[in-house]
């Protein structure tokens, strides 16, 4: 059978949520028993986002092999049992570099190279590539019709379609049908105007989601159809709903699977969705207990920089019936007015990753406040190594410890570059990416959330743990619950006498999804839960 393609672009205004509805539509053709996967093409110039600001672009999600990518990829993975990998993510970068580097060394012939026929055939080239052995392909398309920097994936997906045919590709726009409140009323011009524009570069529609905060009548919708040249029932009402893992089941009762389906001419079994209705969207609708989580970072301004973060702090929540409040804490903030004027009354710390020197030392202070007050502690990635140079300073009596990221004349580097540490070798680059084996170590707070020997979590760091203060900590109680055992580096601390203050150098809130939470982050949670009830 043909593999089918579902290409997802969007109009009027970015942050539609486009990632969250190829995310969606995943989840229902998987509970029809489909095998999908997803694709995000991104038209930013850079070969992946790994360089960029967090306030420039979000998170920076990691794959299982290591890539860096856009967090669109995070949604793809919580909402489906799809793993992503480099290939789940083209750039425009990447396909520059493809077809400048296959110009040079002779293969166009000596043609002059262009972007029609060559850069929207590398695109296609890419698409076809990552689509694996999957019955139906999902591909999304960043940025808004009309960006000029998409024009070459909108190109490549309109001759894609021509290729394939109409029963084995459709195009499905997101498009916004504002409500504007001086006139009290639901406007379809934007749309209008955006499907108008898609049409103009070649692209028909087959589905139209609609993004609306109101519910869409049906002379609306009827409305919407004639003039984007559409049968009504294609036109999806997409409402703002209070939770997204409530999408879904949104565009199921409006039939969206049936209505895909049909048009690829697929056959297909029930759907079954009641697992997740229950275990996820009731759950988190039902909590039985609140719990105040702080997070404290850099980045808090922006809610994308801690996607994944905050995401797995809600599946811990969902899994222990309880609602997790997130107080968002600005490290820098810490540094001038203290700890405890922030943290107090928190049931639960946590520090996420970052680089960089800025806001150090309030994450040192923080993580110090739910030391000595016995608060539940997960540091991540920089928040664990914040961890270690808190406890270096105050409880080693090392004073003056430091990462040498942040002071490289330290007397004390007990976090250090690998090369800075004698008697480790590592092979690859300056940064540790993706999926490595840590090996537990038993009767320890992550043995315990894990429930077996060797695990493997997704890194994201250039920095490590330097051995050679290892006896040290391990005099004044810390404990080294988890190891990379390649090269014997630590991978998880834990606090003797402390009742959970888990340290891990690895970004545990990649693999978390709703209905499967991080062991960590559910164990953190109901940690909090108890510290709350002990109080």
């Amino acid at each position: 059978m043909a593999k089918k393609y579902l290409f997802i672009t969007g109009g009027v205004v970015s942050s539609l949520g486009k990632g969250l509805a190829s995310a969606s539509i995943g989840k229902l053709l998987e509970a029809r028993g489909i095998k999908v996967n997803i694709i995000k093409c991104d038209p930013y110039i850079n070969v992946d986002p790994g360089t960029m600001n967090p306030y420039q672009h979000g998170e920076v999600y990691v794959t299982e092999d290591g890539a860096e990518t856009d967090l669109d990829l995070g949604h793809y993975e919580r909402f489906t049992s799809i793993t992503t990998t480099h290939s789940n993510n083209i750039t425009t970068g990447k396909v520059y570099y493809s077809v400048i580097s296959k110009e040079r060394k002779g293969e166009y012939l000596g043609g002059t190279v262009q972007v029609i026929p060559h850069i929207t055939n590398e695109i296609k080239s890419m698409i076809k590539k990552s689509s694996g052995k999957h019955k139906v392909v999902i591909v999304e398309i960043g940025g808004t019709v009309g960006d000029i920097e998409g024009l070459p994936f909108l190109e490549a997906i309109r001759q894609l379609k021509l290729e394939l045919g109409s029963k084995n590709a459709l195009n499905i726009h997101i498009s916004l049908v504002p409500f504007i409140k001086a006139a009290g009323e639901i406007k379809t011009k934007p749309t209008q105007h955006s499907v108008g524009k898609l049409r103009e570069i070649g692209i028909q529609p087959d589905i139209l989601l609609c993004r609306t905060e109101k519910s869409l009548s049906k002379k609306i919708k009827e409305k919407i159809a004639l003039f984007c040249n559409m049968d009504d029932e294609d036109v999806i009402e997409a409402r703002d709903v209070s939770d997204i893992y409530n999408v879904p089941l949104v565009l199921k009762e409006q039939k969206l699977d049936e209505i895909i389906l049909r048009k690829l001419r697929l056959k297909y079994k029930g759907s079954d969705l009641r697992e997740w209705r229950k275990n996820v969207v009731d759950a988190a609708a039902n909590p039985a207990r609140q719990v105040r989580i702080a997070v404290v970072g850099k980045y808090i301004q922006l809610q994308d920089a801690y996607k994944s973060i905050y995401e797995a702090l809600k599946h811990g929540g969902i899994n222990n019936r309880a609602e997790v409040i997130i107080d968002k804490v600005d490290s820098e903030d810490i540094e001038k007015k203290g700890a405890e004027f922030f943290l107090k009354g928190a049931g639960g710390i946590l520090i996420p990753g970052g680089f960089g020197n800025r806001g150090i030392e309030g994450k040192v202070m923080a993580a110090g406040y739910a030391r000595e007050n016995k608060i539940p502690f997960l540091g991540i990635c920089l928040g664990m190594q914040t961890a270690v140079i808190e406890f270096a300073r105050n409880a080693c009596g090392l004073k003056g410890a430091n990462s040498t990221e942040f002071n490289s004349k330290t007397k004390y580097p007990v976090i250090s570059l690998l090369s800075e540490q004698r008697k480790i070798k590592h092979k690859g680059g300056t940064m540790r990416l993706g999926a490595y084996p840590c090996r537990l170590r038993p009767k320890t707070i992550a043995f315990d959330a894990y429930k077996k020997r060797t695990v493997y979590e997704r890194h994201r760091h250039r920095y490590e743990f330097n051995n050679k203060y290892r006896k040290v900590f391990l005099s004044k109680g810390v404990v080294f619950a988890g190891i990379y055992p390649a090269s014997n580096l630590v991978e998880i601390i834990e606090i003797k006498g402390h009742p959970w203050f888990v340290g891990c150098q690895f970004h545990p809130e990649f693999k978390s999804k709703p209905d499967k939470p991080s062991p960590l982050f559910r164990d953190f949670i109901k940690a909090a839960i108890q510290y709350n009830g002990s109080k």
